[in-house]
């Protein structure tokens, strides 16, 4: 008949080790949780101010262009098609300077991946050093 000591202490050991993992897991969860809702508290509100500022600029350039318009009506034409020029030269300009910084974003959830990294990287060393002594 196996002893009950030796089963109760692997048990314990058994046990002990999923506590440790979960609390691993529930403490990477929260992690991600809080870099999730920051993203959407601050995608929201770069949103709400980069659709205020699109609206105010636009409002903007086209009461400009109807002053500049009425201001030099004879050459009308010619304000016009340099307005839309220099419109459409912002626009690219203001697209490559979006695209640029769009690439040196942070990639999402860059500090759960590297504590997860981290997490695996000491449980394999741990598992190769065999059972630690508690």
């Amino acid at each position: 008949m196996p002893s009950t000591q030796g089963d109760s202490s692997v048990w314990g050991a058994a046990k002990g080790r999923a506590v440790t993992l979960l609390a691993i897991l529930q403490t990477r969860l929260e992690l991600l949780g809080n870099e999730i809702e920051v993203g959407r508290i601050t995608a929201m509100r770069q949103l709400m101010l980069a659709l205020s500022l699109l609206f105010c600029v636009a409002l903007g350039l086209v009461l400009a262009v109807m002053a500049l318009t009425l201001l030099f009506w004879e050459q009308r034409l010619w304000v016009v098609t340099l307005a839309g020029a220099l419109f459409w030269g912002l626009a690219l300009y203001f697209y490559l300077a979006m695209r640029g910084a769009s690439r040196k974003t942070e990639p999402l959830f860059a500090a759960s991946l590297a504590e997860l990294q981290e997490d695996l990287r000491q449980l394999k060393a741990a598992s190769r050093n065999g059972p630690a002594a508690d």
